[in-house]
């Protein structure tokens, strides 16, 4: 009887090695950021509604208003819509505040990178961030506040025109102590109306706005009457060189 050759013990079936899951790192990213990144996408959209509303809606309040409300125990406010001022007073404040507010779109990095250079924040600030700041945020210089500050004036300069971001400026910036909008401090100062006045008046509105709780345009000191003089005549020269054309009627004298 032939003999049948020896079987071959079953070999146990090898278990397939795991796949590395070259994602997973990519996961754990994403599973963590994800609360952040809607947190900022409901932000966008609440801050994107508030200054759309702003483009139509004149502010009725602001963070600095307020505070200034419960410091004085009251505050003097009007609203006086940009055709009805002297065009002397936004080419005052431009001259004073942001010469190239018409060929900025919000950040004027010329001026950022001249205040870096002397090692100061001052003058690099323009009209479209102080709108941000005093209208929708409050005075700060810490980062979160100035995150906020870049996002919003993007918003700002993305929705609304030249024309009314200088509007909302001239009508929620404080020109005296308790006293914002310049048709306020016009009466008070001069006795005036806001669109019979000159431009030397609106220089001297414009030089007391980067410390208006020190300085009155009524009783401005020597050096302020000087400063007041040259923002007169660069108010008039960005109006003869085009530069304002942004902001001013198309037909102006």
């Amino acid at each position: 009887m032939a003999r049948l050759p020896p079987s071959n013990p079953l070999e146990a079936p090898s278990e397939p090695k795991p796949k590395r899951d070259w994602f997973f790192p990519v996961r754990v990213v994403v599973w963590f950021a994800r609360p952040f990144v809607k947190f900022l996408l409901i932000l966008l959209l609440i801050s994107t509604a508030l200054v759309s509303v702003f483009k139509w809606v004149n502010p009725p309040l602001t963070y600095v208003m307020y505070s200034e409300y419960k410091r004085l125990g009251v505050i003097r406010k009007d609203w006086r819509n940009l055709e009805d001022m002297s065009i002397y007073i936004p080419l005052a404040v431009a001259a004073a505040e942001d010469a190239n507010f018409c060929a900025h779109n919000g950040f004027d990095f010329d001026a950022i990178e001249a205040a870096l250079e002397d090692g100061s924040g001052r003058g690099a600030s323009t009209i479209s961030q102080q709108v941000a700041k005093n209208v929708f945020l409050w005075p700060g210089r810490n980062w979160l506040r100035k995150g906020l500050e870049t996002g919003v004036t993007v918003l700002i300069e993305s929705l609304w025109s030249k024309r009314r971001i200088m509007e909302v400026y001239l009508n929620v910036a404080e020109f005296d102590e308790g006293i914002f909008g310049v048709d306020t401090a016009v009466a008070k100062h001069f006795g005036n109306t806001a669109e019979n006045l000159r431009v030397d008046d609106a220089a001297r509105l414009a030089v007391v706005l980067p410390n208006p709780k020190e300085r009155a345009a009524g009783n401005l000191s020597r050096t302020l009457q000087r400063r007041a003089s040259r923002i007169a005549i660069g108010a008039t020269t960005l109006r003869d060189e085009g530069r304002a054309n942004c902001f001013l009627p198309k037909a102006s004298p």
